[in-house]
């Protein structure tokens, strides 16, 4: 079976490649920049130059191609809007792959984007998974709640600054997941025929509130965060005025999603059906506790390592220093 992984640089995206490669997949990643992708190449995977956004790229990457999982999507800093990433480069993939025979077609959407139509990614997310359904392909959409690496840069390293962490209205409890696990769920659908055509929450072991982790990131750093509260309506107000500009059309369709995760909903699901239909043991999950505790203990000894040197380096320089100091 060979592989057409798109997206394969992003965050998730590249532990999808790790993953297949790892379970000896034949793995084919397109890229916008080969130079950005290299180290998918060291790992052993194919690199072939293409773009959603540019559909005629497409039909040479999926040459051979058995399966395509797609992790692609718009970042607040490209040039492109979501609607052109997300919805129309995603709708020019699907109708390519239909076309070269693709057998598999694994999909990531966000949880409970049915309910959400006013917020675009959301919506956007929920109309691909109807036309993706509809295309004729065989698929199956993994339905997500959040990256636990995403909480490093908005938690851990904020409080381990001394930088304020930012909280907004009233923070929705997510069942964040490790990018590895979710990697686990993407691979082995593709040799579980019960995952075919259907849509699975595929989440963490339990949802956390943004006090929750706070807290959390306390404990294990030993420092105390400095909370910035932004009011709901402050974020409306941010997102109508940015509106206004085409430059700030990602920005403000990005706050709308904020706003989501603002609400007080939770983003959570049972996972215990999904675990049994997939053949994955639950308790091999990484859970938020574990996969901190990790993070921090790897910082926090870095920096020792970091002070000491710099407290040895400062006596080194002392000692041959051909000043002393005297006392009056």
């Amino acid at each position: 079976m060979t592989l057409l992984i798109v997206g394969a640089t992003g965050t998730l995206g590249r532990q999808v490649a790790r993953r297949a490669i790892d379970e000896g997949y034949k793995v084919r990643c397109l890229v916008r920049s080969a130079k950005k992708a290299a180290f998918l190449k060291e790992w052993g995977a194919e690199l072939v130059p293409g773009d959603l956004c540019y559909p005629q790229t497409l039909p040479a990457a999926l040459e051979g191609i058995t399966a395509v999982i797609d992790a692609s999507t718009s970042r607040p800093t490209d040039s492109l809007s979501i609607k052109q990433v997300d919805w129309d480069g995603k709708v020019a993939l699907i109708q390519a792959a239909q076309a070269a025979g693709v057998q598999r077609f694994i999909f990531f959407s966000i949880l409970d984007a049915d309910k959400y139509p006013k917020v675009p990614l959301m919506e956007i997310k929920r109309c691909t998974e109807l036309f993706l359904a509809e295309s004729g392909l065989n698929y199956t959409i993994l339905q997500l709640a959040g990256f636990m690496q995403g909480l490093i840069g908005q938690y851990g390293i904020p409080i381990l600054e001394g930088q304020p962490v930012w909280v907004t209205g009233e923070s929705s409890p997510i069942a964040y997941m490790d990018t590895q696990d979710i990697a686990k769920f993407a691979i082995r659908a593709l040799s579980v025929p019960e995952t075919e055509n259907l849509a699975f929450p595929v989440v963490g072991t339990r949802a956390w509130s943004a006090q929750e982790i706070i807290s959390l990131c306390e404990r294990l750093s030993g420092k105390e965060a400095k909370i910035t509260r932004m009011p709901l309506n402050l974020l409306r107000a941010v997102r109508s005025i940015t509106r206004f500009f085409q430059w700030g059309w990602n920005v403000a369709d990005r706050l709308a999603f904020t706003e989501v995760l603002a609400s007080g909903k939770p983003l959570n699901a049972s996972m215990d059906e999904v675990y049994k239909v997939f053949g994955l043991d639950q308790q091999e999950t990484t859970t938020l506790e574990s996969y901190l505790q990790e993070y921090f203990s790897r910082i926090m000894k870095k920096l020792k390592e970091i002070d000491y040197e710099k407290t040895k380096a400062k006596k080194k320089k002392e000692k041959r220093s051909p000043f002393k100091k005297t006392s009056n």
